[in-house]
């Protein structure tokens, strides 16, 4: 049944289901825009990745009130702001002007179990974790949760298998593959939304599977005989707004939460 939202239940919520005690120390997470909506306003949600320009348009013109941007496009310091010559702080006052609220979980909803690590993983198996002997948290804070997995396969498959799956679950059509790793078979999977570099440091795996490493990082591996899939940094989180709309849905927003159609990875193939 759909509820009225107000800016404090949905706070609460948002709080409740992505703990901002999760979250990595150099992060910046929570409520990062604060425009004085009356509880007594009903909200209308967006969700997106990024919060870049279109996607601040979007939330305009669309008449959304509040925006949840998984990445926070407020991070280090602002000293002053210059929306004639920054285009994040030209978002920045439209969106305060025009009384949107902006939030960011980020990596809170890496680490939390069931998120977006965790589905990146179950993306891998095609969601039968069966397959799967264990997954451990690479960066433990508490008991299943943290930043990236080490997934081990009861059985080892070839990296041209998981290519498939791995494009189905993130819904995108192309994939960087190291050179030579398509027939290698893996038993060992370590898996990291976004940048990897930090998270596999002195991880053992057969596979490297994340949105981003440097020439050099994957060099590095490759030359170790270890396989690597890139997808890209954003295109390794997307897919998983569809589950943070479905978890402010069972808490009874149906009907005010959309997930954004201007959001892109900002680099394509061509």
């Amino acid at each position: 049944m759909s509820i009225q939202v107000s800016r404090t239940h949905l706070l609460s919520t948002l709080k409740k289901l992505y703990p901002v005690s999760l979250a990595e120390s150099w992060d910046n997470v929570g409520l990062l825009v604060d425009t004085p909506i009356p509880d007594t306003t009903p909200l209308k949600i967006l969700l997106t990745i990024d919060l870049t320009s279109s996607v601040a348009n979007e939330a305009l013109t669309g008449g959304f009130n509040f925006i949840v941007a998984y990445h926070p496009f407020i991070f280090s310091g602002i000293k002053k702001i210059s929306p004639r010559s920054n285009p994040q702080h030209d978002s920045l006052v439209k969106l305060i002007t025009g009384g949107v609220s902006v939030y960011s979980p980020h990596t809170v909803i890496d680490s939390i179990k069931g998120g977006v690590n965790d589905w990146l993983v179950e993306g891998l198996v095609s969601s039968d974790m069966n397959q799967v002997k264990s997954s451990k948290v690479i960066n433990e804070v508490e008991e299943g949760v943290g930043c990236g997995r080490l997934v081990t396969l009861k059985e080892s498959v070839k990296v041209s298998d998981l290519i498939p799956r791995i494009k189905s679950h993130l819904q995108v059509d192309n994939l960087l593959v190291s050179n030579g790793s398509l027939p290698k078979q893996v038993t060992t999977i370590a898996v990291c939304a976004g940048s990897g570099a930090s998270v596999f440091k002195g991880v053992d795996a057969d596979l490297y599977y994340t949105g981003e490493l440097s020439h050099h990082e994957i060099l590095f591996l490759k030359e170790q005989g270890k396989a690597v899939i890139c997808a890209n940094h954003s295109n390794t989180e997307r897919g998983y707004l569809k589950r943070v709309k479905e978890d402010l849905e069972r808490q009874g927003f149906s009907g005010v939460v959309e997930i954004s159609q201007t959001d892109k990875d900002p680099l394509q193939f061509v």
